[in-house]
């Protein structure tokens, strides 16, 4: 029987060489600048089996940043930098795509560049706290509500980010709409208080994730852009009311646009079947995510669920994965405590399987 996970299958205008996809993960290991460095060359270069590779979510602009230690892609410096790891990974046969994350009310003024905002839909703080390199543990700061200009400011930026992620040499680039940073905020309950288009109905409260990625889509081209959702996902403090109606709205306002992919993460509400809300909802490719092995990944394709599997946690301690998985060997296990640390550790020199 073919092996579902090794058929090649073209994301819009993107043609990968297999079905695993590289999940999306912070790891932290940006250096000044917000710049990749040689360590993310050999990160992403060692996981370029993948039919398709999403990074780390890459800030859209300095704004953007929450986290400590994360890359941007919004100057000439990062530009160049991030050059280096799309030709290893092209040069391997790879696909690599930015993942584009802004992440709003989730940040602190101890991780961001001087001169750089908190912003949001609403002047609502997160209740959620994040790790800075200089000040330890902090509260994140309480956000400014964006105006409409700001709106159309921070759209501007995603294009931006989105040409040079093309001008970098990635073959796309991801809307991460999820885990409750800014495209989330705006269709979370909590989060978005606002009374006037861009908040109050469900579809109203998606507008700002469809407009983001109508203006990607126009930018880049369609077959060139995806975004990855879960809808009922708590994570930053957001809630939502009724997830099924929401995402509904984002999706049918999004649908007409063609786009490459839905990247859609299993929803942690056991009532709710965030996959079959998504095939329910869009007819294109679906990369669907979160805790599949080899086994049910193939399961779940050949069901028809989806159209490719993203690993993330496999990734990590197993470079040449896609092998792997292609020969039966053993999975190895990764170190929890060196995900966000500094250096090759935990990055780098996890070693590919010895067995011939």
């Amino acid at each position: 029987m073919t092996d579902p996970l090794f058929e090649p299958i073209a994301l819009g205008e993107i043609a990968c060489a297999n079905r695993i996809v590289m999940a999306p993960m912070t790891r932290s290991r940006a250096t000044a600048g917000d710049c990749p460095d040689e360590l993310h060359v050999q990160y992403y270069g060692q996981r370029a089996g993948a039919g398709l590779i999403i990074t780390e979510g890459v800030q859209p602009s300095i704004h953007g940043k929450g986290y400590a230690r994360t890359p941007g892609l919004h100057d000439a410096a990062q530009v160049e930098a991030w050059r280096a790891v799309t030709a290893r990974v092209h040069g391997a046969g790879g696909r690599i795509v930015a993942q584009l994350m802004h992440t709003g009310r989730v940040g602190s003024h101890h991780n961001k560049a001087p001169g750089a905002r908190t912003v949001a839909p609403s002047a609502v703080r997160a209740q959620v706290r994040i790790w800075t390199d200089t000040a330890g543990l902090q509260d994140c700061d309480e956000p400014e509500a964006l105006t409409e200009a700001g709106i159309g400011a921070v759209i501007d930026e995603y294009v931006a980010a989105a040409r040079n992620a093309r001008a970098a040499g990635f073959d796309g680039v991801e809307l991460h709409a999820t885990s409750g940073y800014l495209p989330m905020q705006f269709l979370s309950a909590n989060a978005n208080l606002r009374t006037d288009a861009w908040g109050g109905s469900p579809a109203a409260r998606a507008r700002f994730a469809a407009r983001v990625m109508e203006a990607l889509c126009a930018a880049i081209g369609p077959g060139r852009v995806g975004i990855r959702i879960c809808p009922g996902n708590p994570f930053n403090d957001v809630t939502d009311p009724d997830p099924p109606t929401t995402y509904a709205a984002l999706l049918g306002a999004i649908q007409p646009l063609d786009y490459a992919w839905l990247h859609v993460i299993r929803s942690p509400l056991p009532e709710l079947d965030a996959f079959a809300l998504a095939r329910a909802h869009y007819a294109g490719r679906l990369i669907l995510n979160d805790g599949f092995n080899p086994e049910s990944a193939r399961a779940a394709l050949r069901a028809g669920r989806g159209d490719a599997i993203s690993f993330a946690r496999l990734f990590v301690g197993n470079p040449d994965l896609v092998r792997r998985i292609r020969e039966g060997l053993p999975l190895a296990e990764f170190d929890r405590n060196t995900l966000y640390t500094p250096g090759a550790a935990g990055y780098t020199d996890y070693p590919e399987s010895d067995a011939r």
